[in-house]
Formats: C-alpha cells, sequence, structure tokens
C-alpha cells in the first residue's frame, strides 16, 4: 500500500514557503510562478500556517482588502492538518475529504519532509486501479 513518503519519492521533497511577515502579495507571485494553490508559512524553520489561493479569495478580495498591504500572517490558516510519513494514501485521501483541504504537509518525526496535494493523492489512487484492472483482465483471460 502506498503512503505519504512513496508519494514524496515520485514528486519530490520541495518544499515550497514564505514567512509570515511576507505580503500577501509576494506569497501569490511565487504560487503563480511556480504553478502551486498554496505555501507552508515557516517562521525559520518552524511550519506556523499555510496560506491557499483560497485563503486569499475568502479573506483578501471578498473583505476588500489589498495583497501588498496585506501580511501573510493575517490570512494564513494557522491550524495545519498534516500527516506523517508512514500514513497511507488512502489515509490521505480521507483527511484530505473530510477536512476539505486540498495540501498536507508531511512530516518523519519532527521535521517536515514534504508537502502532497490532492492532485498527489487521485493521480496514485487511479494508477493503483488502473494496475488492479490491468491484472484482473489478465487473470481473466488468461494470459
Amino acid at each position: 500500500m502506498d503512503t505519504a513518503e512513496s508519494l514524496l519519492k515520485t514528486k519530490g521533497h520541495d518544499i515550497l514557503s514564505v514567512p509570515p511577515d511576507a505580503s500577501v502579495y509576494d506569497a501569490l507571485k511565487l504560487m503563480a510562478d511556480k504553478g502551486v494553490g498554496a505555501l507552508l508559512v515557516m517562521d525559520k524553520s518552524e511550519l506556523v500556517g499555510i496560506i491557499s489561493e483560497r485563503d486569499y479569495a475568502r479573506k483578501i478580495i471578498l473583505k476588500g482588502k489589498t495583497s501588498k498591504d496585506t501580511l501573510v500572517r493575517e490570512i494564513m490558516t494557522a491550524k495545519v492538518i498534516y500527516v506523517k510519513i508512514d500514513t497511507s494514501v488512502h489515509e490521505c485521501m480521507a483527511l484530505m475529504t473530510e477536512k476539505r483541504i486540498r495540501h498536507l504537509p508531511v512530516f518523519s518525526g519532527e521535521q517536515l519532509v514534504g508537502v502532497i496535494s490532492i492532485g498527489d493523492v487521485v493521480k496514485d489512487i487511479i494508477s493503483e486501479q488502473e494496475f488492479v484492472i490491468e491484472q484482473l483482465e489478465k487473470y481473466i483471460t488468461g494470459s
């Protein structure tokens, strides 16, 4: 069974982050440049939050604020939901669905080792299902 660790082996351990005192504009620019929907908020080496496009839409645009005059700490989600490296992909999917989140930081002990997205999880589950279907077809046809 695949785990968060196996997903990170495939996608890499890159961690994109911003400090809490960065402007929301700078965070959005980094997200756009890297083609991601969220960034971890790191105060030195400590995970203190996560900021997503959803935070921007709900806490900047809808409240009439500006992204250049607002700090990440003002709109980030401070209570970050995360998983351990040995969490199964199916458990990750269930957690993401239940909590309605799209990004999960992954820890090995106390060490942050990467981030997985809902896209990573769905891709892995589809791949697993395709493999099972292929094996069943071979079994049925006797090949």
